[in-house]
């Protein structure tokens, strides 16, 4: 989950200058405006405006990179126990067209991120986009472009095969639907996509039921989404295990390994209801009938709980969630089982595509779980349970999935790990501490590598002070890796970045208490700030 931005604006911009002779001069003049939300970013300047060109440009950000980074860059390598740090880039990064979006404005960026000391940034690989114009025609031109544009800076570059659309949960500020012969199919056959005991149906991902069905245009999705990860494979090979050091696998909606039982589009779900479970297409039904009829259980397979409430309740609301529910009965056990087994095995089949197709690229693989965090101390944990994760007071729902991870050498990205649960309104029964700790023992048990992310966009201390504690253990459950969430034009405020920046200091240097105010390593935003008043100054505004 994360806040949503209210604009795609999301880069920093600058129009080129004459007279810029040196990169303190450069940067001196570059300053920062109160935002208005839109959706373009302009240069406004009280002295004469001129150009500068490219080339000039690209040589000032070269000469910083040298001068004002070199000792941080150099600490980072040379620090065996630090946690290295992604900023996620915006939803919008490539435009509808497949091309990079405001590609001046992306290289700033991305060389502002680099002055940080940020590890690298993490993009989506939009399905939507790069097979939208049909089956097995691919444009992957603009993720080219910024794959380059993140060499050149010395960036390294997490890639997410997002087989989701964007669009419909918390955070999603653009909308890019599935690829439109992907929607034509749905459209001939609305059982392709999860439903929940209403019927409604959610276009966000197809329902793992027909995974294995050839059911888009003669191929299966699982063969779908094969062939995409081959091709980005073919395409960018030069790069994978040196600029391109992770694939995150998208498993769900949001890229998570979890049923689409939260959505929030057109208010169907809000914060802490308990959602509901999504297994009313016609292929998960005839999975769950075959299954019941193989336990000789014939009337158990004739649809979800009828008693499990809707979208908004509270488990005591529920015949099925509440204390002594039927959760924890005999027909209870054998549907979750079920309903969690199938995500299971979900996600067992694409990462084996996956591994199969990255084993031996020198990139990592990962998987994104969701930190559903609501309800968690309650003994049904119901949220949990909609979502497809078996875990209960009395059964540990996450050492399955970091097994199943594990079994193809994949990372266990988990999220909310800036959380505290006294941040938590106490009706909702919230722990994301006591859920980032059962997660995290999960994956020392199995073996896996755990990294995290940030649910919700924060910038204060407190958050950050809440993901240190998190990244270091002397167990040797740490993180191995964080991403923040998310690139925009709020994190170049003065006092976020300032954050940020003693955040990835403080995470270099394996964990290290966060101060409240160092803005060591800050050269190139605290000069954007100083000038901020300047007459002189070229203002780089939000409008």
């Amino acid at each position: 989950m994360a806040l949503t931005l209210q604009s795609s604006a999301s880069f920093i911009n600058f129009r080129e200058t004459k007279g810029v002779k040196t990169p303190d001069e450069f940067l001196g003049m570059v300053s920062f405006a109160q935002a208005k939300p839109s959706c373009r970013l302009v240069a406004k300047s009280s002295m004469q405006e001129a150009q500068l060109s490219h080339e000039r440009i690209m040589e000032v950000l070269k000469i910083e990179k040298r001068e004002k980074l070199h000792e941080l860059t150099a600490n980072h390598s040379s620090n065996s126990t630090r946690v290295p740090v992604f900023v996620m880039l915006p939803l919008d990064t490539m435009t509808m067209g497949g091309n990079l979006n405001r590609p001046r404005a992306m290289n700033a960026s991305l060389m502002a991120l680099k002055s940080s000391g940020a590890e690298g940034v993490m993009v989506d690989a939009w399905w939507g986009l790069v097979e939208k114009d049909g089956p097995l025609k691919y444009n992957w031109e603009g993720y080219a472009e910024l794959v380059k544009m993140c060499q050149e800076h010395g960036l390294k570059l997490q890639v997410v095969m997002s087989f989701h659309q964007c669009g419909g949960n918390v955070g999603d500020s653009c909308s890019i639907p599935l690829p439109p012969w992907v929607l034509e199919e749905i459209s001939k056959n609305p059982d392709l996509v999860y439903t929940d005991r209403s019927g409604r149906r959610n276009p966000e991902y197809l329902s793992l039921g027909c995974d294995m069905l050839p059911v888009l245009k003669g191929r299966t999705p699982i063969q779908v989404y094969t062939d995409y990860m081959r091709s980005f494979r073919e395409r960018f090979n030069d790069y994978l295990g040196n600029v391109i050091v992770e694939i995150q696998v998208g498993m769900g909606p949001c890229g998570e390994l979890r049923y689409p039982s939260y959505p929030e589009s057109n208010g169907t779900w809000r914060f802490p209801g308990i959602g509901e479970f999504q297994c009313y297409d016609k292929y998960m039904g005839a999975s769950l009938a075959a299954v019941a009829k193989a336990a000789g259980k014939d009337d158990w397979g004739q649809g979800g709980p009828h008693d499990s409430g809707h979208y908004n309740q509270f488990p005591e609301d529920t015949g099925f969630f509440r204390r002594e529910g039927t959760w924890n009965s005999e027909y209870g056990q054998f549907f979750l089982e079920w309903y969690s087994g199938k995500l299971l095995e979900h996600g067992d089949r694409i990462l084996a595509a996956g591994e199969s197709i990255y084993q031996g690229t020198g990139a990592k693989l990962s998987g994104k779980v969701a930190g559903i965090h609501w309800h968690y101390n309650t003994r049904s944990h119901a949220a949990e349970l909609t979502a497809g994760y078996y875990n209960t007071r009395h059964r540990d729902g996450y050492l399955p999935i970091a097994r199943m991870l594990a079994k193809h050498g994949v990372v266990l990205n988990f999220t909310c790990m800036e959380m505290r649960d006294g941040e938590q309104p106490q009706s909702a029964n919230c722990s994301p501490e006591g859920l980032v700790r059962q997660v995290k023992t999960a994956a020392r048990t199995a073996k896996v590598e755990l990294a995290g992310e940030n649910a919700l966009e924060r910038y204060d201390g407190g958050a950050f002070s809440q993901v240190l504690a998190t990244s270091m253990s002397d167990s040797g459950n740490g993180l191995s890796a964080f991403t923040f969430l998310r690139m925009n034009k709020r994190l170049f405020k003065p006092e976020n970045w300032r954050n940020l920046v003693q955040f990835v200091k403080s995470m270099s240097e394996g964990g290290r208490n966060l101060p409240e105010c160092d803005s060591s390593r800050t050269d190139l935003y605290v000069r954007f700030i100083k000038e901020s008043h300047s007459k002189k100054a070229t203002e780089v505004a939000v409008v």
